[in-house]
């Protein structure tokens, strides 16, 4: 169960994974995403599509590096485990990913949203 500590710090976490400013590479991911080379996965990370270039797979990597950190950090400051602040992470990202970006499906599916 989620502690009363661990929603507010994972609306912070979501605020800034939307704030170009404070998280590299944003605008990169933005635009990759609008390209259709990028897209929110369950977990709340991203994932290249399978036919994206290089440099979009090597954006995903650094970002998921990011947010995989971040994640460990509320994790550890709610004790809750760090497959559930994905689980919730991901929820709302692919909540929050605008029509006709994509999205995996909890089955693993790219789709278009």
């Amino acid at each position: 169960m989620m502690t009363r500590r661990f929603i507010p710090a994972l609306l912070a976490l979501l605020l800034s994974l939307g704030a170009p400013t404070l998280v590299y590479g944003q605008d990169a991911l933005s635009a990759a995403k609008t390209a259709g080379q990028i897209g929110e996965r369950p977990d709340g990370l991203v994932g290249a599509l399978p036919d994206a270039p290089a440099a979009a797979r090597a954006l995903a990597s650094d970002i998921n590096a990011q947010r995989l950190a971040r994640y460990q950090e509320i994790a550890r400051g709610n004790g809750t485990a760090l497959d559930k602040v994905q689980a919730v992470a991901g929820e709302q990202l692919v909540e929050r990913t605008p029509a006709g970006q994509f999205v995996m499906t909890p089955a693993g599916q790219w789709r278009r949203k």
